[in-house]
């Protein structure tokens, strides 16, 4: 079984922004496995998924992004998973929208869900799939960038990279991180 956490905040007021990519990634996965989610008692929404073989639990933190550790060690201890299991998707100010970059480790790029999981399991080995949000110009406050929806003009662009998410998503599964980084990550295979 791996375990794919989506980053996001929990509540209508956050499901159509940028923060919230890591959400519709598994969202996407979800709704192609036909699966429902359901209240987890691990701080999480959880839905399963079947993949060639290999079962994907899906989860939502329910902490809010600040503390979505909480709910990645709470699941890896419940379903018993060791974190070559892991698989954390998140938005990436960094990157150009659309733009997708897999890692098999690494630090928290300025990433508070990011932070807070590296914190609560006490090391950065662990798969993510980075899913870029930047925006097209200069912002006053990225923070406010990330929480407001996005905007009609880039709708289609992220709906796009969501979709190319949840493959890069199965490609890691299948055919393993190097494979996956070499397809996925810009100049870079």
């Amino acid at each position: 079984m791996k375990l794919v956490v989506g980053l996001g905040n929990p509540g209508p007021r956050y499901a159509h922004t940028p923060h919230n990519a890591g959400f519709a990634v598994v969202d996407q996965l979800a709704s192609q496995g036909g699966g429902g989610w359901k209240p987890d008692s691990c701080l999480a929404r959880v839905a399963t998924f079947g993949l060639s073989g290999t079962s994907l639990l899906l989860a939502k933190p329910q902490t809010y992004m600040n503390l979505s550790g909480r709910a990645v060690s709470l699941l890896l201890s419940e379903y018993r998973l060791s974190l070559d299991d892991v698989i954390v998707i998140c938005d990436d100010l960094a990157l150009p929208l659309g733009r997708i970059r897999i890692r098999a480790r690494g630090g928290d790029g300025g990433h508070n869900g990011l932070k807070s999981i590296i914190e609560a399991l006490g090391t950065r080995e662990f798969t993510r799939v980075r899913l870029g949000v930047a925006p097209q110009g200069e912002v006053a406050d990225a923070a406010e960038f990330v929480l407001t929806p996005v905007p009609p003009d880039r709708a289609a662009a992220f709906r796009q990279m969501i979709r190319k998410g949840a493959e890069a998503v199965e490609a890691v599964c299948l055919a393993g991180v190097d494979d996956a980084m070499n397809r996925y990550n810009p100049g870079e295979g």
